[in-house]
């Protein structure tokens, strides 16, 4: 097993998948880490959809026609729940959307673990996507579409900035 920081090393955007069926015992595995996100007061405001059939997932790419999204084999939809979110209370932050990240980050980190490819999407047309999946869109919303599959083209080298760019000490 790698560690933390060989997984997020590892971890990149897939855009490129292999026809390749993807085994029930790794989407289980995936969606039990994402179950396990923290988030705000522990309200986990997220659903999850799981996007095989291919009805669907055809559906799907109205929402977001890239050509590379059509190849893999399924789509995880990590949506937010305003109505299950936190709310801070000093200025009426709500929580939904940074904890539907978390949940859709465990989901990418679980898949690299397990040999998958996936890549973090969020430039789709939500009502489009709302529609598809039969949900409001309003109250319980999509945040992310994470694609996974096999993986068949391979990790280019990742743009970071450097940590004294990023980081201040006080």
């Amino acid at each position: 097993m790698k560690n933390l920081l060989e997984l997020v090393e590892a971890r990149y955007s897939a855009r490129s998948y292999s026809d390749r069926k993807v085994e029930q015992e790794k989407i289980d595995y995936i969606l039990e880490c994402a179950r396990l996100a923290p988030s705000a007061v522990n309200f986990q405001p997220w659903k999850f959809i799981l996007v095989e059939s291919e009805e669907k997932r055809t559906a799907l790419h109205a929402g977001y026609a890239q050509e590379w999204f059509q190849q893999a084999p399924l789509y995880i939809v990590v949506c937010g729940d305003h109505s299950q979110s936190w709310t801070r209370k000093k200025d009426s932050h709500d929580h939904a959307d940074i904890d539907a990240a978390i949940a859709a980050e465990h989901i990418c980190l679980a898949a690299t673990e397990v040999g998958l490819g996936s890549c973090w999407v969020c430039n789709f047309r939500p009502a489009i996507v709302s529609e598809v999946l039969g949900i409001d869109g309003e109250t319980v919303y999509p945040v992310a579409i994470i694609p996974i599959g096999y993986a068949a083209d391979a990790p280019t080298l990742k743009k970071r900035k450097a940590l004294d760019e990023i980081l201040t000490r006080i």
